[in-house]
């Protein structure tokens, strides 16, 4: 997998791109505390001196935009915008990464399990999972958003219920690689040398899963970073003040007209971090399995 995704950096200048900004995302993520304090803000002190006392929207051009608030200041607040996007990228990636986690441990583990000892196992994964995939799941998560107890974490909450509802994907496409590897020759040959389930589920089949795991894995995790988005934009996500880039899209739409800097950073850094992660997982999938397409 190293050397299929070493390939694909290698021979495709947008997967390099996306790697890059990936990783330039991950470092803001993570150095948040100390870009902010360099900038000399954070993302929950107001500065109502940074706004304009008559109608409340930034004082100066681009929203705000200045050597002491880099992304200019949230209209209302004041609050650094820089710093709101800086911490809202570890809520979504956080939030995003720890979701998919679940739902590719959970899925790898039952599409495996559905496909190799097949019958009434493979039946009931095959049935939960088809419903689950049915099922209008944005409505649910809304619904549970709204009614959980306020004392209950709500970024536990959202990775518990992204994850939940992420595994049948995952189980489907596993299963579907299990039972062709089932077939495969080396496979029967250990089961006949009287190999028990867990060591041909070990050491021959899992090892051979890997690449696919890693390419849904890496596919998946765009998916739940927009989905937090949406749930947050939606006002079921993290509470306030916990920056979320979802929340920030929401509250920046009434501000269009009159201060579009709100709108554009934290919609920037939700499209780069969703645009990367899926070229990289393209990217992957071309390299591990040629026939699958390349991209224009």
């Amino acid at each position: 997998m190293v050397s299929a995704l070493r390939r694909a950096v290698r021979t495709d200048r947008w997967v390099l791109a996306a790697a890059v900004v990936i990783v330039v995302l991950l470092l803001v993520a993570l150095a948040a505390p100390l870009l902010s304090a360099l900038e000399g803000q954070d993302p929950y002190t107001y500065d109502i001196a940074a706004l304009d006392p008559a109608t409340g929207v930034p004082a100066g051009v681009l929203g705000g935009v200045s050597a002491a608030h880099w992304f200019g200041v949230e209209p209302l607040t004041g609050r650094d915008l820089f710093a709101i996007v800086a911490y809202g990228a570890r809520t979504s990636f956080l939030i995003g990464t720890v979701s998919t986690v679940i739902a590719t441990v959970v899925g790898v583990l039952l599409g495996v399990s559905a496909a190799y000892r097949g019958g009434w196992v493979d039946r009931i994964v095959v049935r939960v999972a088809d419903v689950l995939l049915g099922f209008p799941s944005l409505v649910f998560m809304i619904a549970l958003g709204a009614i959980a107890p306020a004392s209950f974490p709500r970024p536990l909450l959202l990775v518990l219920i992204i994850g939940f509802f992420g595994w049948p994907r995952v189980a489907r496409i596993v299963r579907a690689e299990t039972l062709s590897l089932k077939q495969r020759k080396f496979v029967s040959a250990a089961r006949s040398l009287g190999a028990p389930p867990w060591h041909v589920l070990r050491v021959e089949l899992l090892p051979n899963l890997w690449a696919s795991i890693v390419v849904v894995f890496t596919l998946s995790i765009p998916a739940n970073i927009g989905l937090e988005a949406a749930l947050s934009f939606l006002g079921v996500g993290v509470p306030p003040p916990t920056p979320s880039w979802g929340r920030s899209i929401s509250d920046a739409i009434g501000w269009v007209a009159t201060d579009p800097m709100f709108l554009i950073f934290p919609g920037a850094a939700l499209f780069l971090a969703t645009w990367a992660f899926n070229v990289l997982g393209d990217g992957l999938r071309d390299a591990v399995d040629p026939r699958s397409g390349h991209r224009i």
